[in-house]
């Protein structure tokens, strides 16, 4: 059975899901699924080519396309991130 990519990264969720309940739990971590070995998330790079890194985090990105945050989502963490860049002078560090 062939499996389409938005499958194969639903598989692959799961199991990292799987894995941090294991962690939790302090129990046998479940086996990787064979169908996501070599499996690659499809960004491109500016060349244009598919990029060739290959280790996915457990969202689905790359550390290089994908980025690790996603930006503050709750109302505090949007008006903290805009006050970014405004302390007074005096008030900076070195």
């Amino acid at each position: 059975m062939v499996m389409s990519t938005p499958e194969l990264r639903k598989t692959l969720k799961d199991f990292f899901k799987a894995s941090n309940k294991a962690v939790e739990n302090k129990t046998k971590y479940p086996p990787f699924p064979e169908e996501c070995s070599g499996m690659r998330y499809g960004a491109k790079t500016r060349a244009g080519t598919p990029c060739k890194l290959r280790s996915i985090y457990d969202n689905g990105r790359c550390k290089f396309h994908g980025g690790l945050s996603t930006g503050p989502k709750t109302p505090e963490g949007k008006k903290r991130s805009a006050m970014n860049g405004f302390k007074p002078k005096n008030k900076r560090g070195p």
